[in-house]
């Protein structure tokens, strides 16, 4: 964008040719395809990590509700 200063008419890019394009429509996916996630775990590492995200997960939610009491 270019800009000449006060009074200039000599702004670039910003004019519109036309009305606004409607978005494209989001793209299907089919139900089949979004159902069947599954998690792979083919470390010890990333099931222990796994596990771990777990378990804090429960401790997190047992902490809140023993001290909202």
């Amino acid at each position: 964008m270019l800009w000449n200063g006060p009074g200039s008419s000599a702004l670039t890019g910003m004019v519109r040719e036309g009305p606004a394009e409607p978005p494209p429509p989001p793209k299907s996916y089919p139900a089949e395809k979004a159902r069947g996630g599954e998690i792979i775990l083919r470390t010890t590492t990333r099931k222990a990590i796994f596990i771990a995200g777990l378990v804090g997960a429960v401790l997190l939610g047992l902490l809140i509700v023993f001290f909202a009491r």
